[in-house]
Order: C-alpha cells, then structure tokens, then sequence
C-alpha cells in the first residue's frame, strides 16, 4: 500500500492510495481511497509511514483503536455476492435486502436471536466487522423483524428465481419432509406430532425441501406439526407446475412420502409428472411370497429389474446390499434377545408369590407396550390368562424375514430408455443429499431449531431464511472441498463402489486428507466448514488511528497460508469487504 501522486494537467495533484498486487503473473495496483481533501501534513504523514520512514513519537504514534474479526465475514459476503443473491432477493438495493443479507451471513456465522444478531451489527456492540460491511451498523431487532417479513413476501419470486438458475424442463427434483419443535404454545402451526428429534411433548412444525439433483435448496414449505408426509406432496407438484413453470419433471421421495394413494390420484393423473421411490416392507413381503422375489436373483448382480401385475407400466428395480443385510441380522438378533428378556421379567411377575401380576388384560396390556417398542411382536407367539403367561419364538417367521434382510425395491414410471436401472438406483439414493441439508440446517452449522417464533409468519420466514443460508453454505462447500474433510473427489469414490447399490466409499484422496489431517496439494491443515469459519475469523480488519495528525484508516491483517487459499478458493479479496457498502 502507498500514497500515489497524479498530475491533474492544470490543476492540483491527485493524491490518491493505492495497493499493489499480482494476477496471472502481472502486477496491477488497485486505488484504495482518494485523498486529496487531505492537509499536506497529513499525506505526507501517511506517505512515510506506508514506507516505513515515519519515526514514530509520543504526538505521531498509531494506534489499534478497534480490532473485529473480519475474515469468516468477507468469505461469506464474498460468496453471496458472487452468487448474485442480493439480485436473487431484489433487482434493486433497500435496506431491507441489506438486512436480509446481513441475517442470512450471521446464521452461517453465529447462529442467534434477532436481538443477539442486531448486537452483533451494532457499532456500539459489534463482535465482527459484518455491519460495517453492509453498512447495516444501526439496525435494531425490529427491523430484523420487519426485514423477516418483507422476505416472507418476497419467497415466491425468490423461488422462481432459483428454479430457472438450476431446474429445466426434463429436471431431477428431490423432495424430503422433516420437522422440529417449538418453544412455546401459541403459534398456529405447531401441533403435536410425530417429532424426528426425540421431542415428544412440544408443539412440532414439519418443513419440505425441494432439492435439485446435486443438493441445492430451490425452495422449502412450511406445514403444521400434525400433516403426514403424503398430504404434502399435492402442494409441491402444484408449485413445480404453476409458480416454477415446468410441466415435465422426474419426482424423487422415499417410500413413505410417495405412496400407492399418492401415486394413484396425484402423480398418475398429471401428464409429465415422473416419478421414483421404493416399495414397502409389506409389498416387498408380497412379491416374496408370489414368487417374483427370489434370492436367486441375486446370485451374480446386486441388482435386477422384476415386473409384476400389481405395478402396471412402473419397473421395478430390486437390489440388494450385503452390508445392509448384515447390520440388519445384526440388529434382529439384538431386539430378539432384548425383548425375550422382558418377556421373561413378565412371566416370572406372574409366578411370584408376593403381590403376582394378575390379570388377562393387565397382563395383555403390558405386553402390547412392551411390543409397541421394540416391534417384535410378529416374531413372537403368546399364551395370556388370568394367572399365567407364556411365549415361545416364531422361529418360521423370524427366517422369512431374514430371507429379506438388505433388500430393497426401487419403483419408477420411468421408461428403461430414459434412465437405465443402475441411474435409477444411484437417483433415488440421492435423496441422502436432502438428508445432508437437514442435519446441516437443524444441527451442524444453521440451527433452525428450536423455533421461538410465535407468529406463523414468521416461522416461515425462519426456516426460509435458514434455507436461503443453506444455499450459500452449499457452494462455498464445494468450493473449499480441497481444504475440508469433504471429499472432494466425487469421480474416485464412484470408481471404488463395486455397484451402485453397494455402501459409498470415500476417494483415495479423501482418505488421505482424513489420515494425515493434511491438504494434499499444499499441506495445509484440514478442517470442517465450522472450524474453518472460526480460523478464518482471526483475520481482523483494524482500525489504526494518528491523534496529531488527524489521520484514521482501516488494515486488514495479513492472510495465513490457510487462509489465503481458503480465499484462493472462493475467489474472494478480503481487503474488498472493508465498510463498504
């Protein structure tokens, strides 16, 4: 960095500062600041010290007067705006985007109320350089809210935006459903259900993702805590087709989102509407028993295509993996022991001497609860009476399911020609991306949940903003793949799977980066996206300050190794993100 001095023809120099640098092996130089309006004194001050010849006194020194963590910030907002997401929220600029903006960058950073996140931005008690470079410094928690709700209105065209950046005519589209609770018990969405984080007894909200096929998020709905899964898939068949405009589209859901019902009278209907899933464990049971399911099937391939009356013009793609089916006996053979183990505590309540367990239905009763969790109870036969009880194994049963054990059924109304069998399977494994955005949304890095929203509104806002964060998650992963425990080599761990249907293996070069903790390239440390955030943060913009002469100016710190390829990576100038706006 130096001071420049530009002739002006006729009038005054110029005194302008600037910063040099290199690029694709030229050296270019940047212009910082104009300084002109500046006093003599104060320039040639400023001059002597970027050379290093100021010397420095009691009146002439320069001080760190504050210092804000500035480099996981840069990185973020880099990201955004090389993603265009300040146009994917508005074509032009308010204070609401910049508001907006800011939330989406402080939940990948630190995750907080409102009120935490205004503190966060204020001047007065900042903990980063976030709002001084958007310039959102003054915002307070009510205008976060109010900037909450401007976005809520503003998700339809949002997502119309995403889904002509990455869906067209003829597209994958992944769709999962999941839910989390909320604190309180006021809000009109809550309702109790079945909850998929253990929490049993608080309102739940359950929330849909729509995925593209590599896994990013093109929009999310929000549903009450009581909606099954099927009852939500009509909703998002209709915003595909009327808000996104795609009439022809490949649905991708699990067994229990894409049922024979939904099928049926919501997917068989539309024309255009594809769709893959999987069977049931009680359809899969079916074609066993008719025949059509036989071991022999996979006596030299994991995987091969039946057909059978009952799924009329669908393929049917049956595979099946030995790991599963091992972890499977495995976990059987766990619950067998487990369950005859109460059971016996129950007959022997019933042979004790002092205060015996009596009762036909009593008796009943605590059976049923003992098999209503662990769901053994088709492996077992029992004798109840008034006085006694009995039970003995279905040794019969207990085989016929183990003859099943790592199979599964894809089922597709897809034609052979549009996708072959082992695409179909390695499509509809893809869903484990959604499951991705889930933990990373709820548990890793976003924490969407708990939820203390009261107004409906604003829960959707929530989790849509959460969502909006999640999308810039995803691409700066990809992009810092080299340097995280991501494997960053999607062809070489294809290479290594036997099949499709066998377990997913890590990449050589995945492997190594895990062992030696190192980059392979560079040998620089490796970590996870959170702990390459926090190492990134130790990169502070400072604010130096010359009393006497009246001078103040910002410095970023010099980059690490790490660092510097981290930005390398995402292509992104952190010295570019200092207050500006």
């Amino acid at each position: 960095m130096y001071v420049a001095k530009v002739p002006n023809r006729n009038s005054p120099p110029a005194f302008l500062i600037r910063e040099s640098y290199r690029e694709g092996g030229k050296s270019k130089s940047r212009t910082l600041a104009n300084i002109t309006h500046w006093e003599p004194e104060r320039i040639e001050a400023l001059s002597q010290l970027l050379k290093g010849k100021l010397p420095i006194g009691e009146d002439e020194r320069f001080e760190i007067i504050r210092s804000l963590p500035h480099g996981h910030v840069a990185a973020v907002v880099g990201s955004c705006r090389k993603l265009g997401l300040e146009q994917l929220l508005y074509s032009r600029r308010c204070r609401e985007r910049d508001l907006v903006v800011a939330m989406i960058v402080a939940r990948i950073l630190e995750p907080a109320s409102k009120l935490a996140t205004a503190r966060s931005l204020s001047k007065d008690t900042l903990t980063m350089s976030l709002g001084e470079c958007l310039g959102v410094e003054d915002a307070n928690e009510d205008e976060l809210y109010a900037a909450l709700d401007w976005l809520l209105s503003r998700q339809s065209a949002i997502e119309r935006k995403l889904a002509k950046r990455h869906l067209q005519e003829g597209s994958l589209v992944l769709y999962d459903l999941t839910s989390t609770w909320l604190e309180g018990r006021t809000c009109a969405l809550g309702k109790l259900g079945y909850s998929r984080d253990g929490k049993k007894n608080k309102l739940q909200v359950q929330f849909g993702l729509l995925c593209d096929r590599e896994g990013r998020p093109i929009g999310v709905e929000v549903f009450e805590g009581n909606t099954g899964d099927p009852r939500t898939l009509g909703s998002q068949i209709r915003k595909i087709r009327e808000r996104f405009g795609l009439s022809k589209v490949v649905f991708v859901g699990d067994r229990g989102m894409i049922t024979e019902a939904r099928i049926r009278e919501e997917l068989r209907p539309v024309d255009g509407l594809e769709w893959i899933t999987s069977l049931r464990a009680p359809q899969i049971r079916r074609l066993a028993q008719n025949g059509v399911l036989q071991p022999s099937l996979f006596d030299e391939l994991d995987l091969a295509e039946i057909r059978h009356p009952d799924f009329p013009n669908e393929r049917l793609i049956a595979c099946r993996n030995p790991f599963l089916a091992a972890e499977r006996s495995r976990k059987r053979k766990e619950m067998l022991v487990s369950t005859e183990s109460r059971l016996e505590e129950i007959r022997e309540a019933t042979k004790r001497n002092k205060r015996p367990l009596r009762g036909k239905d009593t008796i009943g009763m605590r059976v049923g609860r003992l098999f209503a969790r662990c769901k053994m109870g088709k492996h077992f036969h029992c004798t109840i009476t008034e006085d006694s009880f009995d039970y003995e194994l279905k040794h019969d049963s207990i085989k016929r399911e183990a003859e099943l054990d790592g199979i599964y059924i894809v089922r597709t109304s897809l034609k052979a020609g549009e996708m072959p069998a082992e695409e179909t399977v390695e499509t509809y494994k893809g869903l484990a991306v959604v499951e991705r955005a889930f933990r990373s949304s709820k548990t890793v890095d976003l924490h969407v949940r708990p939820i203390y929203h009261y107004n409906a509104d604003r829960v959707r806002a929530h989790i849509f903003l959460c969502m909006l964060a999640y999308y810039v998650e995803w691409h700066m992963r990809k992009a810092l793949a080299p340097i995280l425990f991501d494997d960053h080599d999607p062809i070489g761990a294809r290479a290594k799977r036997a099949s499709i249907v066998s377990s997913a293996k890590p990449s050589d070069a995945a492997q190594k980066k895990a062992s030696t903790k190192k980059s392979q390239e560079d040998g620089l440390p490796i970590h996870s996206f959170r702990t390459l955030l926090s190492d990134l943060a130790t990169l502070t913009s400072n604010k130096v300050e010359n009393k006497a002469h009246g001078l103040s100016f910002a410095r970023v710190t010099r980059p690490t190794p790490l660092q510097q390829k981290a930005f390398d990576l995402l292509g992104v100038n952190p010295t570019h993100y200092v207050g500006s706006k």
